[in-house]
């Protein structure tokens, strides 16, 4: 036993940087277990090591570490909820034959009485059965006084992280303050932070980001989102179950707490906006972060608790306003790339003149475009684009007009206006005549008589004749098809 102690020693001085042939005494086990205590902090709140760990004084004799606790209760309370992760980090710096024993002062006698506890003993650790995947009936799951480390599920889209969030000047100080918050979540001036703005702008996006962000950068930290209307509807349960001490006790031990849709408390019944303020206090007073998301600005909240109201406004309200035409452009091209689809940059520049919205409707529209491209095998082109825009989204674009219809074909073909309209009939003009119409019946509401009366004076049937005659050239002819798509281009570029 003794040579392998040893042994293990030599690793970890030379791990640490001791002199390899540094004599064993006790300051040496003083060492190795301040090395235990700062990983057993990285696995514990500050406050539990505080209570349950700094007052320990360790005793190492070569085969067995003595660890001298103030009473039984630390005994029982280390062994039930800490020497699952205890144990292993005892065996990586003293041996994996050491044994563990506990010391307790005893008062009357002024001497020690050894207390062994077995390899058995008792170490369920708490998230065994207090893991909740399902948030609905949530109850208190602290059992002891002081416990704070629980799992949960943190009810996060692992889809809405930073990198899928595209930054521009509509979102940049939203998104600058959360990754500030995750870098040191409870300890900067944006707490609470409070971003608000139209529906589809990216509320719900950024504040799941700093979420998923904060989960990445702090394992040990809890993080829990919830919709207000989910909030209220456990506070009802909580209410006729008589357990609202418990849901209140749970909220109050997680670490960065996300409440999306906070308009959503406007008009609710005193006790539930009450229960909320207790949660909402406790956290900021215990340097926890809020993340709070609204479609309102905080002075445009109604019905509401006014001591509410005033700490909505301690942190950092930052408002989502609509893409602008470049940050539209980067949105449509990362959603593309995650649909797999090759987007012309006509079409994209089209989608981001046209949709003014928001970024559901630039999504929505972009998936429309592609099922058509795949599952009817159809090129993406702007004509397309056109056809789904009308389905899905309203656009900006100007009303197209036959004229300008007439004055695009003209300029692209190198035909006079006069020319067009005159009465000659050669081969170059009455092309040029039936693409005009083409585009016309494509592009304009005006009736078939008016297109044809506008551009030659024709009939109806002269006009349906020259839409077929184009459609069939088009499918025959590439270079053709290639032409009717650049003037497609111009006359909607308008």
């Amino acid at each position: 036993m003794a040579v392998f102690f040893n042994i293990f020693i030599t690793h970890f001085c030379t791990r640490k940087n001791y002199p390899v042939n540094m004599l064993i005494n006790n300051s040496t086990y003083s060492d190795i277990w301040q090395h235990c205590l700062s990983q057993i902090r990285e696995q514990t709140s500050q406050e539990e090591f505080v209570k349950w760990f700094k007052p320990i004084v360790p005793n190492f004799d070569g085969t067995t570490l003595q660890l001298r606790v103030p009473n039984e209760a630390y005994v029982y309370h280390i062994e039930k909820h800490y020497i699952p992760f205890l144990r292993p980090i005892i065996h990586e710096a003293f041996g994996q034959k050491t044994k563990l024993r506990y010391s307790i002062p005893n008062v009357e006698h002024h001497r020690q009485q050894q207390v062994a506890y077995p390899q058995e003993a008792n170490a369920t650790p708490v998230s065994k059965y207090v893991a909740q995947t399902d948030t609905a009936n949530i109850k208190n799951p602290f059992t002891i006084p002081g416990l704070k480390r629980i799992v949960i599920d943190s009810q996060l889209n692992p889809n809405y992280t930073f990198e899928t969030f595209i930054e521009g000047d509509c979102n940049r100080l939203a998104r600058s303050a959360g990754l500030s918050i995750a870098l040191n979540p409870g300890n900067t001036a944006y707490n609470p932070l409070y971003v608000f703005g139209n529906s589809g702008l990216g509320k719900t996006h950024v504040a799941q980001a700093i979420g998923m962000e904060i989960k990445q950068r702090h394992p040990n930290l809890q993080v829990l989102y919830v919709s207000m209307n989910k909030f209220q509807a456990q506070y009802t349960s909580a209410v006729l179950n008589k357990e609202v001490n418990d849901f209140i006790h749970f909220y109050q031990m997680i670490d960065v707490l996300i409440i999306d849709d906070i308009q959503e408390l406007s008009g609710n019944k005193e006790s539930t906006q009450n229960a909320f303020f207790n949660i909402f206090n406790h956290l900021h007073l215990s340097g926890k972060q809020l993340i709070l998301t609204s479609d309102k600005r905080p002075v445009e909240l109604k019905d509401i608790n006014d001591r509410l109201l005033t700490r909505f406004r301690w942190g950092l309200a930052a408002e989502l306003l609509p893409p602008d035409y470049e940050t539209k452009v980067k949105i449509i091209k990362s959603k593309a790339a995650r649909f797999n689809a090759d987007i012309p940059d006509d079409v994209v520049s089209f989608f981001a003149e046209n949709i003014n919205a928001n970024i559901r409707e630039i999504e929505g529209a972009l998936s429309s475009l592609v099922a058509h491209a795949t599952f009817l095998g159809r090129k993406i082109t702007i004509s397309l684009a056109k056809e789904i825009l009308k389905a899905y989204v309203q656009t900006s674009q100007k009303e197209i007009t036959i004229d300008h219809i007439r004055n695009v074909v003209c300029e692209y073909l190198s035909v006079e206006q006069a020319v067009f309209d005159s009465a000659k009939r050669t081969r170059e003009v009455a092309q040029a005549r039936q693409i005009a119409m083409y585009f016309c019946k494509r592009h304009t509401k005006a009736p078939l008589a008016t297109i044809g009366a506008a551009i030659g004076g024709k009939n109806h049937a002269t006009v349906l004749h020259a839409c077929k005659t184009v459609s069939n050239l088009m499918e025959t002819d590439k270079t053709f098809g290639q032409m009717i798509e650049e003037i497609e281009k111009r006359i909607i570029a308008k």
